[in-house]
């Protein structure tokens, strides 16, 4: 049996690096697609949980958000308030991102909340749900009212993030 030339050798290495950075390259674009980064943050602000959110990629897409009471579905909506400190802060170039959610008819006692930005792709055969900030606990009083139990700190707007000055 006859050996290979070495030239044989060296373009079937090269056919199988081009290969593995096609195969990459299709991986990173479809998980960019499918799981985009969403900035924002939920909080308590008696009688309601509010916040806001901005799709990274798309920062003049208004995101749909779902909240979620102690891992119980609540209530959805379009983040589309008006929020002036999001362009203050360089999050987007149009202040309108923000949500309020009325919270109502609650037991009294300790709760847990989580707001969630909701994607879709796939001409709306793919849903994914990426959490906004940290999840946070507040207190229904037994005449229904609400108060925020997490520290301030975990609760404030993220920094601004950093950009480059060329």
């Amino acid at each position: 049996m006859k050996k290979p030339s070495i030239s044989l050798v060296h373009v079937l290495i090269a056919k199988s690096i081009i290969e593995i950075l096609f195969v990459s390259t299709l991986v990173v674009v479809y998980f960019l697609d499918v799981f985009p980064h969403f900035h924002g943050l939920g909080e308590v602000t008696p009688p309601t949980i509010s916040g806001w959110a901005v799709n990274s990629r798309n920062s003049n897409e208004r995101v749909a958000v779902e909240l979620f009471i102690d891992d119980r579905f609540v209530a959805s909506t379009i983040a589309s308030e008006s929020q002036p400190e999001i362009v203050a802060g360089g999050w987007s170039t149009d202040e309108w991102h923000g949500f309020t959610i009325p919270v109502s008819a609650m037991e009294s006692g300790y709760h847990e909340a989580r707001v969630y930005a909701i994607h879709t792709s796939g001409r709306g055969a793919r849903k994914t749900l990426q959490l906004l900030g940290h999840p946070f606990r507040f207190l229904v009083a037994t005449d229904g009212s609400l108060k925020a139990l997490e520290p301030s700190s975990r609760q404030i707007r993220p920094a601004v993030p950093e950009k480059s000055i060329d």
